[in-house]
C-alpha cells in the first residue's frame, strides 16, 4: 500500500507456485505499480528459505519496501522468526498486527499451520441434517437435504480445499462426481476411503480421471490392481492417522470431508476432526429407518466407510464421548442455518 491505497496484491495459488509477497509484487509491476518505498501487509510471516521458491524476504528487500506488517508468524522450522529478522537487518521496518487482525490471518492459515506442526492435513467435516437428525433422504426423494445456496457455498469450499473425501457405502449409494462446480475452480484431489477396493470401474470418479485424480485408500493385502488400472492412485493404510500421515506426505493440507455419518464417526472415534460445518435445514424427513440419523446405528454399523482400525486404543468403535468446540459461529445460509464449530486451533 502507498498513500492509502492498494498498489498490488496477491496470494499463493496452489503448490510449487508463487508465494503470496511475490505475487503481489508481480501485481505491481503488472499495473505499473512501482512498490519502493511501500508497506506490504502479509498474512503470514516471510519465507527466508528456498523450496520450491525462493526466499520471499529476498524479494522484498530487491523492491525497496520500506515497512512490512505481518499478521501471524510462521510455525515450520525451517521460519521460526528468520524472515522478519533478515527484513530488519536490511533496513525494513517490521511490525506485528494484533487483535482481530491476527486472529483472523491464523484462522485462515489454518492448513498450512497444521501440516507444518504435524505433518497432517486439516480436516474439515460438512454435514447437511433435517430437523429432525436424518442426514439422507429417502428412496426416490430429493437426494439434497440442503438448500441451492447451501450446496453453492459447498462447491466453493471444495474448490478451496486440497481434497475432498468421501467412503466406499457413499460411492456406491450416491456415485458422485465431487468436483468444484465453480467459474476457474481449482479441482481438489478426491479420495475415497474403500478399505476392500470396491469402488465401481465405471464409477463416475473413474471415468472423469481428465478432471482431478482420484486416489482410493485401501487396507494392507487388498488387491486394488483393477482400480491401479483403471487410474485411481492408491494409498494403503490400516488406520485413519496412517491414512492422514500420507496425504500429508504428499502435500495435502486440507481434506474436505462430505462422507455421511459413517465416515465423520471413524474420524471422529479417531480425533481427527479440526472443524466441522453443519447446515441444518427446516425439513422434517420422518422414517422408520434409523441409518441415516445423527448418531443412529448406521454410525457404527459392521461395514464402514474407513479403513479399519488397529486393535485396541486409540481408535475404538465409540470414540470421544464428547468433543466440545473451541469456538462456534451460526448464520442463515438461504433457508439453512449453518453451524460451524472449530475443535482445534493450529
Amino acid at each position: 500500500m502507498r498513500d492509502g491505497g492498494v498498489i498490488g496484491e496477491g496470494f499463493h495459488a496452489e503448490l510449487g507456485g508463487l508465494h503470496a509477497e511475490r505475487a503481489a509484487l508481480a501485481d505491481c509491476h503488472a499495473k505499473g505499480a512501482d512498490p519502493a518505498g511501500a508497506t506490504m501487509y502479509v498474512t503470514l510471516e516471510p519465507c527466508a528459505h528456498t523450496g520450491r521458491q525462493p526466499p520471499c524476504v529476498e524479494a522484498i528487500l530487491e523492491a525497496g519496501i520500506s515497512r512490512v506488517v505481518i499478521a501471524s508468524e510462521d510455525p515450520s522450522e525451517k521460519a521460526a522468526g528468520r524472515g522478519p529478522g533478515i527484513l530488519r537487518d536490511g533496513g525494513v521496518k517490521v511490525d506485528s498486527a494484533a487483535g482481530e487482525e491476527a486472529t483472523a490471518a491464523r484462522l485462515l492459515n489454518q492448513p498450512f499451520r497444521k501440516h507444518a506442526r504435524t505433518g497432517l492435513p486439516l480436516v474439515t467435516l460438512k454435514l447437511a441434517m433435517s430437523l429432525d437428525g436424518r442426514t439422507a433422504t429417502a428412496p426416490g426423494d430429493s437426494p439434497w437435504i440442503s438448500s441451492e445456496q447451501s450446496r453453492a457455498l459447498v462447491h466453493r469450499w471444495r474448490a478451496e480445499s486440497d481434497a475432498i473425501a468421501i467412503g466406499i457405502n457413499t460411492a456406491l449409494t450416491d456415485d458422485p462426481l465431487l468436483t468444484a462446480r465453480t467459474p476457474e475452480a481449482r479441482q481438489p484431489i478426491r479420495v475415497v476411503f474403500d478399505h476392500e477396493a470396491r469402488l465401481p470401474l465405471d464409477s463416475q470418479l473413474l471415468t472423469t480421471l481428465d478432471q482431478s485424480p482420484v486416489l482410493v485408500v485401501i487396507a494392507p493385502e487388498v488387491d486394488a490392481s483393477a482400480l491401479r488400472a483403471a487410474g485411481a492412485e492408491i494409498l494403503v493404510a490400516d488406520s485413519i492417522q496412517g491414512a492422514l500421515a500420507d496425504l500429508g506426505r504428499r502435500g495435502i493440507t486440507s481434506l474436505f470431508l462430505e462422507g455421511g455419518q459413517t465416515l465423520a464417526s471413524a474420524f471422529q472415534a479417531a480425533d481427527q476432526l479440526d472443524e466441522a460445518r453443519t447446515f441444518v435445514a427446516p425439513v422434517l424427513l420422518g422414517g422408520d429407518q434409523d441409518a441415516s440419523r445423527v448418531g443412529g446405528v448406521g454410525s457404527g454399523g459392521p461395514r464402514t466407510d474407513a479403513p479399519r482400525p488397529p486393535a485396541g486404543p486409540p481408535e475404538t468403535a465409540t470414540g470421544p464421548a464428547r468433543q466440545s468446540a473451541l469456538s462456534r459461529t451460526v448464520k442463515s445460509v438461504g433457508d439453512d442455518v449453518l453451524i460451524t464449530a472449530r475443535f482445534r486451533e493450529w
